[in-house]
Formats: structure tokens, sequence, C-alpha cells
């Protein structure tokens, strides 16, 4: 499938992560409740996390920050096992990012967590682990991902309706009324075009009776490219045909049908259906990935 489509479905992944929040570094007086392959995990990093769940409306409670703050543990061994870096800028940029989401000032999101008791290292740590593990993503779990054509063939043509089964050779006759100025009077105006429209050959030859009428070449388009509305519009129209007047930005424009062919051209709605199909398999194998390592991680509970 497209890379461009992939890295959009990681971004997905990672902003969900993102606002999951933070990893606190353990202080001195914290018991070990937790190894994860030797990483220690603090009862204080985890009555950290219970704090940021609050926050979140998230009750889970202890049970869940615990094993959050497993998965981070191995996302972050993961990524430095693959050579994989967060810098200090990433994560400014992670928590600027969150205060943008929240309608906070980055000054107000400190306060407003240290307010609840969380330590501004823990949002730190978490924001961390998010971008260390979507490296992981794009690096070990992206080229996995494939896509059958065939299925999406079948897919994107259950989904063509009989309209969009249409490639045309158009031309559009605008009559310029800058931002629909005076457009009454140039609707009316194109509707006499309409009515002495006799073919695209003579398109221009008529426009010249009317002042400021272009005639300006689309060229080919399939249905699935057009509107709805026009394209339902161009389906009951011959060749030779023209669409009534509608009003747009430049003035009044109409469609005249040159050539229609009987085509059906799957390649924008598979493009959608690609974009689809990649970001729920993505998630699939995300989630595939991080069990494994999971199965494979020595943890030992204090």
């Amino acid at each position: 499938m497209a890379v461009g489509n992939l890295a959009r479905a990681a971004g997905a992944v990672m902003i969900g992560a993102l606002m999951s929040f933070g990893l606190a570094m353990p202080s001195l007086a914290a018991n070990v409740k937790v190894t994860v392959n030797g990483t220690p995990i603090t009862d204080v990093q985890i009555a950290q996390r219970v704090k940021l769940f609050a926050i979140e409306g998230n009750k889970t409670g202890q049970r869940g920050a615990t094993e959050q703050l497993i998965d981070e543990a191995i996302q972050m061994q993961e990524a430095e096992r693959l050579g994989i870096e967060v810098s200090g800028a990433q994560v400014d940029e992670g928590i600027l990012q969150i205060a943008r989401n929240t309608k906070l000032s980055q000054d107000k999101l400190i306060q407003m967590l240290q307010q609840s008791g969380v330590n501004i290292d823990t949002l730190r740590d978490r924001l961390e682990a998010a971008i260390a593990w979507n490296g992981v993503t794009q690096a070990a779990i992206m080229p996995q991902v494939q896509i059958s054509d065939l299925a999406l063939d079948q897919q994107a043509a259950s989904k063509v309706a009989a309209y969009q089964s249409f490639d045309y050779i158009l031309k559009e006759i605008i009559f310029v009324a800058p931002g629909g100025q005076g457009a009454g009077a140039r609707t009316a105006q194109a509707n006499r075009y309409r009515s002495s429209f006799s073919g695209c050959d003579s398109a221009v030859e008529l426009s010249l009776g009317y002042t400021d009428a272009a005639v300006i070449d689309v060229g080919r388009r399939h249905a699935t490219q057009l509107p709805e509305a026009i394209a339902k519009e161009l389906a009951g129209l011959n060749a030779g045909g023209i669409t009534k007047p509608r009003v747009v930005e430049t003035g009044v424009s109409m469609l005249a049908v040159c050539q229609k062919t009987q085509a059906e051209d799957l390649t924008f709605i598979k493009g959608d259906l690609r974009a689809e199909a990649g970001s729920d398999a993505l998630k699939g194998q995300v989630e595939t990935y991080l069990a494994d390592l999971r199965k494979r991680a020595k943890i030992i509970y204090n």
C-alpha cells in the first residue's frame, strides 16, 4: 500500500498514544512494584499515572496504570533495540501540541497538571515513549502491512453506483460574474445559451454572441472525480448535452458533454478503501507486535 497512507495511519496511532501521557522518574523513596526486563516500575510512577488517569477520566485505577507503564517500558526497550532515539525537542513539540489540542497555553497545561499532583516529567516521559513507539511502528511494523488489491477491487466494485460508471470529455462554459455579482442576469443568459447549444464543436462560436462568456476545455473526467450532484446530472445526458447553469465563485457555469463512454474507474474509490484498510491493518499489526513483545518479556510483580 502507499507509504503516505501508512504514514498517516501511523500518525493516527501516535496521536492516540500522545493523549495517554506519562512515565515519571522514580524518587529515592520509591518502592519497586514491577520490573520489566530489568527496568523498574515504582509505586510513585503508578500513583502519578493514576492521578493522570483522573484528569483524563480513565477509571482503570492502579491496575490500568501498572499495565500501561509496563507497555511503555517494553516500547522504550524495543525502540532502543532498533536504534530509535527521541530528542528533547520532539518531546517539547509534543507538549506544545497537547496544549494546543486542549486550548491551553503550555504554562497553563503544566499548572493544571501540578494542581492535580502530576509532575511534568510524567508527561515528558510518556511522550517520549509514544514518540519512540511511533518510530518502531514506522521502522518495523508498517513494512509488514499488506493490502490485497483483489480484495480492494471487489470492495470498490460493490460501491460504484450506476451514475459513477461513465467517462467523459467535457467543456465548461462560464458566464463571468465575479463573486456571484449579477448572477441572476447571467443565469438567464446561460439558459438562453443552453437552449441554443448543439454540441461541443460549436460551443466557442455560440459563446461569441455573449459578453464575458468563456469556453474552457476541461478534458477527460471520470464520474468519480466529479461532485455527486454533477455526476448524477451528467449520467442523464448524452454526448452533445449540457448541464443546467450553476452559480460558482467565478460566475455561472455549465458543463457540456463532448464524449461519454461506459467505463468503471475504481482508482479513487480504491484510494479511500486502501487508506481505511491500511489504518485498520496497521492498528491490528501494532497490537499484535506489542502483545508478542509482552509474551517474550520477563515481567516480575513484587
